[in-house]
């Protein structure tokens, strides 16, 4: 999808009323929890700092503790039962939540408000499966990242919203009454229930599940389960962490902005909304950066950022408050203008900008690889599998901040502590699934190096077996070729090539088959005809270069008949690619050996231009190497 395709999805009926009710849900949360937060913090309840900072992680905790207990059941629930249907039946739950929680600020009661957060806490717990679950049903693959994207765009600018309205609705209003906000949480709820009704049906993927309600041994069975599948459950721990490090930042901000920056309401505000435009700002880059595919290769590029901006806000906080005081509403606080004339003040919301820009770029992907890998009939239990994951993540940052703070660290230690886990974390995950890794490289290569222009793309089908064969100008041509696809694709190569340093990560994780002559090693030879007959066998593409050698001179050279072999034994289609504008490159073998010369054509354009599938009845060496010659044209 293009930039401009994934905001077009908001003017059709299966996916914009879906978006404007999890926005207004959304929306809700984050006015009721961050006006308790402002009560705690700023308004007619202010706290001293230990206290406050107490009470506003207890709140945390109890928000996101329902989806520790109940996301087992509420993913059987959410696979077995029609989703629309079960969305309204939620949002009619939160509208007499909402009702429970103006009670609540208008008595001022804390405990009453900490029980309301609970509530709030198991109805999202039971929105969560349906609202990852539901896009897959409503949208096509390709629009995956970009439906995703706006999504938590939607999400995070919700949440900049609501924690605008939320604080705002109390540290301004008059006589520090609390009737507006009693009257906003209510009426969005009414708002969001009315949007529901237009969601369109999405089926029930698995009607015949037989729905068990026991939250400790249904949850050891999800999660269990779910470790089965690798990449699913380490995408999980990926997002549980990204979950970690944003409770943990904020939970802080409303006493880093109060007591360590010395200002008031307005500057945490303008913190948390730094935060949520670099999240939405980030989600919707991801679709760009993919080019509308579950791009896994940003992962790794937004966990680096997120470290190296969360070391640079430990930096950046001052020792001392702007101003030598600290931050109220009826004191000596700044105000957002005066905390802006403080030079450092830019370079703390540049830091925050950034962190969570670089979150959008890590968490995007992971949800997207999520809902395209398991199963339709288990995705809500999937997603369910990671609300638990996310909510016991936060427990644990709950504690954790709770620990840290009565051991006597500083806010400022907390955020470096974030930092240096995150990279900690994120080694030891891209260690286990070395997948993102690789891809990132992929996509740095891709993105650095040479920009790629893929043509006839369309041709590559979306599911089933077909054989890929291309031209062989460069070292480099196969992770060219691979990170075009939007599908997964086994490569065959010399042995010779796929032994090559760094290079053997990329191909050995790739599943890429080595090759030898017959007469070099024959034993090799027959293995790789049988892995790939076995990929064909099992629907996948495969990729040759009928060459069988890098090309010396720019030009083709003659296809070897190991393609057609491979196609008497086991027929399938074959796709013609040309790789063009490679020669000369610094991977390829133009004015002596790759690697070993000074680079030359770097940034330089690629071409990769897809011909139309060929059936295997159809294919001889002379015609397909015709193709080829002319699908790349005089571009080498």
């Amino acid at each position: 999808m293009s930039q401009k395709g994934q905001f077009a999805l908001l003017k059709e009926r299966r996916f914009a009323p879906f978006f404007v009710t999890q926005l207004l849900g959304a929306f809700n949360d984050n006015l009721f929890k961050n006006a308790l937060v402002a009560l705690l913090s700023f308004g007619a309840l202010q706290l001293s700092a230990e206290n406050a900072g107490t009470l506003i992680a207890l709140s945390a905790g109890l928000f996101i503790l329902p989806f520790f207990l109940f996301s087992a059941f509420s993913g059987q629930v959410a696979d077995k039962y029609e989703k629309s249907m079960l969305i309204r039946r939620i949002k009619m739950a939160e509208i007499g939540i909402m009702c429970l929680g103006a009670i609540a600020f208008y008595l001022g009661s804390v405990p009453m408000l900490m029980g309301i957060l609970f509530l709030m806490g198991t109805q999202s717990a039971f929105f969560g499966p349906i609202k990852y679950g539901i896009l897959p049903q409503h949208l096509h693959e390709q629009e995956l990242i970009g439906g995703n994207a706006v999504v938590e765009l939607g999400t995070f600018m919700a949440i900049l919203l609501g924690t605008i309205m939320g604080t705002q609705l109390i540290t301004k209003a008059p006589n520090a009454t609390v009737l507006p906000t009693c009257l906003f949480i209510i009426v969005v709820a009414v708002i969001g229930f009315v949007s529901s009704r237009k969601i369109p049906v999405a089926a029930a993927s698995d009607p015949d599940l037989q729905v068990r309600f026991n939250p400790m041994s249904e949850t050891w069975r999800l999660v269990s389960f779910t470790k089965r599948h690798r990449v699913i459950f380490q995408a999980i721990l990926g997002i549980s962490w990204f979950w970690f490090m944003g409770a943990t930042y904020l939970a802080q901000f409303p006493i880093y902005a109060r007591d360590i920056l010395g200002g008031n309401g307005d500057v945490y505000t303008v913190l948390l909304a730094a935060f949520s435009v670099g999240i939405g700002t980030g989600s919707i880059l991801c679709e760009r950066l993919s080019g509308g595919k579950v791009e896994i290769g940003l992962v790794p590029l937004g966990a680096l950022g997120i470290t190296l901006f969360g070391l640079d806000l430990f930096f950046a906080t001052p020792a001392v408050p702007f101003g030598g005081n600290l931050g109220s509403v009826s004191g000596g606080g700044m105000g957002l203008g005066e905390f802006l004339t403080h030079g450092a003040a830019w370079r703390i919301l540049f830091d925050v900008v950034l962190i969570g820009l670089f979150g959008g770029l890590y968490i995007v992907p992971l949800y997207a690889l999520i809902q395209t890998t398991s199963a339709p009939e288990r995705l809500s239990r999937a997603i369910s599998c990671n609300n638990v994951m996310n909510a016991l993540f936060m427990v644990l940052s709950a504690i954790t901040v709770g620990v840290l703070l009565k051991l006597g660290a500083s806010i400022a230690g907390m955020f470096l502590f974030v930092a240096i886990a995150n990279a900690l974390i994120a080694a030891y995950i891209f260690r286990l699934v070395p997948e993102f890794l690789m891809r990132f490289i992929i996509w740095m290569l891709m993105h650095t190096i040479y920009k790629v222009r893929n043509v006839g793309m369309e041709h590559i089908p979306e599911q089933g077996a077909a054989i890929l064969a291309c031209n062989h100008v460069s070292f480099i041509d196969a992770l060219l070729v691979g990170g075009s696809c939007r599908r997964p694709v086994r490569f065959v190569m010399y042995y010779k090539i796929y032994q090559l340093p760094v290079m053997n990560f990329i191909f050995r994780t790739a599943g890429a088959i080595p090759i030898a002559g017959r007469k070099e090693d024959e034993a090799m030879y027959n293995s790789a005809f049988e892995k790939m007959q076995d990929v064909i066998k099992k629907g996948e593409l495969l990729c040759i270069f009928p060459e069988g050698q890098i090309t010396h001179n720019g030009e083709m050279n003659p296809f070897k008949p190991g393609i057609i072999q491979l196609l008497g034994s086991q027929p399938a289609p074959v796709i013609p690619i040309a790789l063009q504008g490679l020669w000369g490159s610094l991977f390829s073998r133009k004015d002596g050996p790759a690697l070993q010369k000074m680079p030359r054509r770097i940034f330089a354009k690629i071409g990769l231009v897809i011909g139309e599938p060929i059936p295997a009845e159809s294919v001889t060496l002379d015609k397909l190497q015709i193709e080829v010659a002319r699908l790349r044209g005089e571009r080498r």
